[in-house]
């Protein structure tokens, strides 16, 4: 993962430039590079690496505009695809016409599909781009010499007739091909009596068990746990009596969770501790007594499976010693697989019997599923109360008949199914993450296709259609639309207001209207309606309006927002009520005055500095603090307010009007050349940068203009330089010699570079003569000596202090800049790219000093600092290096080197390993976010993943609905962005210990990185410390 688009982009481009190649063209390092980029696809995770890499030599590398056709139903097939990126809609038509087609389903990122090739048999279905998509292409003739080389890798990949079902059972397959097709000729008359292919087995209410045999390393961890107990504390196994009743050698829930809580700094609460011990009892290698299938944390006997036997044995000194040396691993396991167990324990219970605490965890997980981010926050938490849990052991197992009336919808939580069409045979497989049955809720049409499992141990969530249409019925009923001129401009919904009023005793919670779309004028007026004036609401009141404030330059610059406030803080003749008495009237505008002083002040605090760049917005302020002045003179009750309103304005105006404070001129490395001198400070756009820019023949002229100068600008002033700027182009160019022209409008560049990036200036036809300078290579010699003689302690500290300081000068809304597209601002986000740069920079430090050290017994010792630089960054919750460092040790370039690895201390492996967990992507990063939700702040958080979820929501839900703003979506965004703000909380002190140590030498160390970052470089580096194997 690299950190910023920019960066994105560079490293995509170096990877499909790769694929562009002719098969014959791809050298080694071509092929490390696709492999690096594939082993990150869902469609090849459980691919060999044998095959990957015969996939690596062979693909193409498509990108399709949306509403492309790939191909229709009926043609002959001539390639195989897989979904790097976008979705694709599956269309089946029963007739001969494309205008009747329906669609049945939705391909998403990791599926794969067009096996029909190894047979030349016609397209089941016609596949139509839904958005923008990436798709890896192999042809036919090379897909079927993959097949018949690696045919007993692929069958268990591929969907059926040609692969076969990941089953233990050869029962519960699907029909071969044989068998389905006499099921086509049959149902190929519509005379004919259907058949099922097998019979459906749809359960009404959640499944008992999830897994029927335990696994092996489950089994295994459930006896080192029993040892270890045995060993530690003897007397919690034993036989208990409770009701006149005696049960063999038990354990009592409450103490199994102290006593896991006791074992592993890993376990944290005992939440986490009951998903751990649940991941034994789903096994069945813990038991309740009365055969519950949650475990509790509370005074309830579960018994060990060896202890269902009356001659259980005790554990032997050899098994002591063995559970001594595995428990801390064992630990490891179970707290990676426990909270999909508790996720998974939750949603067992019947909707009637889950918590409030159940239903928050649900919602949670609602979030990040890609099905769902369409839908609102209420019908997501509504969702969480009616989502049914459905687990299948067998694959082969049918879901649902084509034909059937549609009564669920389902999303895949693990594993896979195969679409099967009457007539087709399987036209698609869909995986976790994947929905489908969808249809069948906001229609009365039969189901379009069978579902059958085509893994074993499949769970989905699944949503009924009497639910789903109850709870939309429920949202409609409590919408609000309020409307001009028969259009919509506002709709609120009415949701709990999350507390009860004053001396309700046990009434219903009181209401609130939150706002769901609206014309921008419209939600303003709302909220300044809204706000509460009284000091005891002021915190839900601040909290409510942050949102708008935050967001509003998305839908409502200030050029529309300023003359909106005006418009809306009243004379006191005008806007007023028609009726009541004069009083009345007068406390209405006063009212009204305060509300709009208070949303300005918390305006101005959110901005702060940024303000002293629009001059629309300085103007404004001006004006506004004039006014409420003169009026403070009259009405006693807006002087309270004035001091507040003065001290921003003040401090606002007085370092604008600071030629000193109000611009610095920065360096080509973005810093004032004298760092050691003050605390950095935030890049503002009007601030300026002295920056290279190079002509073709390497030589080049120093520029001097804004952070924020757009690309146009950028060519004037060369142009000033050169002489000329007839023709010029303005062209980024990496270290590994991509080449990308920037438009006109694009602003704020010079950030956006890769860590080795250079602009080069040139007339057009210039372009293709450009190459990189010598100096983008990098460093030919590496820095061991002298950071290997720093403390990994020191050297963590260091970066940490660093990081935190770039951390702490991005503004919240250089992400919602970011997000949206700073071209659209024409704002910059100097200091979020700068921050996201150091991400990689980090990343490709710990593979360049790796890849320059040509003696193995070095790189252990390298890839042990490496370790221990990671885990003091975890320590000071540096998450942002720790997982760079983390990322480096694993790439490609670094993970190939067996025979270093191999020397390793096995003491080191495990730590890695355990690092290598809290990175696993799966349920969106799940090991992650429980970790950081156990933090307090403050805490530097892993900014990549922020700007993902910030970039999912922006994705998957448009900003404006029936042309009003879509605010849900803003909300949604809004809470997002202030993780930032809650882990910049509380200051960052530094450690006693290290603050008085002189740590010049760490210090300009970590702050001035040299690296390589040419990933192609870098795979020739360790290709030569380590040839391939043959």
């Amino acid at each position: 993962m690299v950190a910023a688009h920019a960066a994105h982009s560079s490293s995509s481009a170096e990877w499909i430039a790769c694929l562009d190649k002719r098969p014959l063209e791809r050298s080694s390092e071509d092929v490390d590079i696709i492999f690096t980029r594939l082993k990150e696809v869902k469609a090849f995770e459980k691919f060999h690496p044998n095959l990957l890499h015969q996939i690596c030599l062979c693909g193409y590398y498509e990108n399709l505009e949306k509403g492309i056709t790939l191909f229709r139903q009926g043609d002959i097939g001539t390639n195989w695809y897989a979904v790097l990126a976008g979705s694709l809609d599956v269309k089946v038509s029963e007739t001969s016409s494309h205008q009747d087609a329906v669609t049945i389903c939705t391909l998403g990122i990791g599926t794969a599909f067009g096996e029909s090739i190894l047979d030349n048999t016609p397209r089941h279905a016609t596949i139509v781009t839904r958005e923008s998509s990436e798709l890896l292409r192999i042809e036919q003739k090379d897909f079927k010499a993959l097949w018949e080389k690696y045919r007993q890798y692929m069958a268990g990949l591929l969907a059926p007739p040609y692969g076969v079902m990941e089953t233990g059972s050869n029962n519960d397959r699907i029909p071969d091909k044989e068998n389905v097709s006499s099921y086509s000729l049959c149902l190929a008359s519509k005379n004919c009596q259907k058949t099922p292919l097998i019979e459906p087995h749809v359960p009404l209410r959640p499944a008992n068990t999830i897994t029927k045999v335990p696994s092996e390393k489950i089994l295994r961890a459930g006896k080192i746990l029993r040892n270890a107990i045995l060993s530690r504390a003897p007397h919690m196994i034993r036989d208990r009596k409770y009701h006149l009743k005696t049960y063999r050698q038990c354990c009592v829930g409450t103490e199994l969770v102290d006593w896991m809580l006791q074992q592993t700094p890993c376990v944290h609460s005992r939440t986490q501790a009951v998903g751990m011990w649940q991941v034994l009892v789903e096994d069945g290698v813990l038991n309740h007594v009365d055969q519950e299938h949650h475990f509790q944390d509370k005074y309830l006997f579960y018994r060990f499976l060896d202890d269902e036997h009356e001659d259980a044995s005790l554990p032997t000194e050899e098994e002591k010693k063995e559970c001594d040396e595995e428990l801390q691993d064992t630990m490891l396991l179970l707290s990676q697989m426990g909270p999909d167990a508790h996720m998974r324990m939750i949603l067992r219970k019947l909707p009637g019997q889950r918590t409030v605490d159940d239903l928050e965890i649900i919602y949670e997980e609602l979030l990040h599923i890609k099905a769902l981010s369409h839908l609102s926050t209420t019908v997501k938490r509504e969702l969480a109360g009616v989502l049914i849990f459905e687990s299948h052991a067998k694959g082969g197992t049918v879901l649902f008949n084509q034909g059937e009336e549609g009564t669920s919808w389902y999303i895949i939580l693990k594993g896979s199914v195969n679409v099967v069409i009457y007539g087709k045979g399987v036209v698609c497989t869909l995986h976790e993450g994947d929905d489908f049955g969808k249809l069948a809720l906001v229609n009365d049409a039969p189901r379009a296709a069978s579902i059958v499992l085509r893994e074993d141990n499949c769970h989905f969530l699944r949503v009924d259609k009497e639910d789903f249409n109850r709870i939309l019925r429920d949202v409609e009923a409590n919408t609000v639309r309020l409307k001009e001129h028969d259009q919509d401009v506002l709709v609120l919904e009415k949701v709990p207001a999350g507390n009860r009023a004053p001396n309700q005793g046990n009434a219903q919670p009181q209401q609130k209207y939150t706002v769901m779309s609206g014309t921008p004028e419209k939600i303003l007026e709302h909220f300044l309606e809204t706000i509460r004036l009284e000091p005891a609401l002021n915190e839900a009141t601040d909290s409510v309006l942050n949102d708008f404030v935050m967001m509003h330059c998305v839908f409502m610059p200030n050029t529309q927002l300023c003359p909106a406030l005006v418009a809306q803080y009243p004379f006191f003749y005008h806007a007023q009520p028609s009726q009541g008495t004069e009083q009345e009237k007068m406390d209405y505008a006063l009212n009204n005055k305060r509300r709009v002083i208070r949303l300005v002040l918390q305006w101005a605090a959110m901005y702060g500095d940024v303000l002293q760049e629009d001059d629309v917005a300085m103007a404004f302020l001006e004006e506004f603090y004039v006014s409420v002045s003169d009026d403070a003179r009259m009405i006693a009750a807006l002087k309270e307010q004035l001091p507040e309103l003065e001290k921003i304005v003040k401090q606002i105006s007085e370092d604008a009007k600071n030629p000193q404070k109000k611009r610095k001129v920065l360096l080509q490395q973005f810093n004032t050349g004298d760092e050691r001198a003050q605390k950095r400070q935030p890049i503002r756009g009007s601030d300026e940068v002295l920056f290279k820019v190079y002509c073709m023949d390497h030589t080049y002229t120093t520029i001097r203009v804004p952070v924020a100068a757009s690309v146009k600008e950028v060519i004037s002033a060369v142009a000033d330089k050169l002489g000329s700027g007839e023709g010029l182009i303005i062209v980024k160019m990496s270290s590994g010699g991509e080449k990308v022209v920037l438009k006109p409008n694009d602003v704020s560049v010079f950030t956006t570079l890769t860590i080795n990036g250079r602009l080069f200036a040139c007339p057009r036809e210039q372009f293709d003569s450009l190459t990189p300078l010598p100096e983008q290579e990098g460093p030919t010699v590496g820095t061991v000596g002298t950071f290997e003689l720093m403390s990994s302690k020191d050297l963590a500290y260091q970066m940490t202090i660093y990081d935190w300081e770039l951390f702490n000068c991005v503004h919240e809304l250089e992400l919602i800049y970011h997000t949206f597209g700073r071209h659209n601002f024409k704002k910059t986000t100097a200091n979020l790219d700068l921050f996201l740069r150091r991400f990689n920079e980090i990343q490709f430090w710990v593979v360049t000093e790796i890849c320059l050290c040509s003696q193995p017994s070095k790189r252990v010792q390298l890839l042990k600092k490496f370790i221990k630089i990671a885990a003091h960054c975890k320590e000071y919750k540096n998450l942002n290096s720790f997982f760079a460092i983390v990322m480096g040790l694993s790439n490609v370039a670094v993970s190939r080197l067996a025979l270093t690895w191999e020397k390793l201390p096995s003491k080191f492996k495990k730590f890695y390993a355990e690092f290598e967990s809290l990175m696993d992507p799966s349920r969106n990063h799940r090991a992650y976010r429980l970790t950081v939700a156990k933090l307090e702040p403050p805490l530097i958080p892993f900014m990549p993943l922020l700007i993902k979820d910030m970039t999912f929501t922006h994705e998957g839900n448009k900003t404006f609905i029936d042309n009003l703003v879509n605010f849900e979506k803003m909300r949604m965004i809004a809470n997002t962005a202030r993780t930032v703000r809650y882990c910049r909380s509380q200051p960052f002190n530094l450690d006693a210990a290290q603050a008085n140590k002189n740590h010049q030498d760490v210090r300009s160390y970590v702050r001035q990185l040299n690296v390589i970052d040419n990933q192609r470089t870098l795979s020739q580096m360790s290709h030569r410390l380590e040839p391939r194997r043959p």
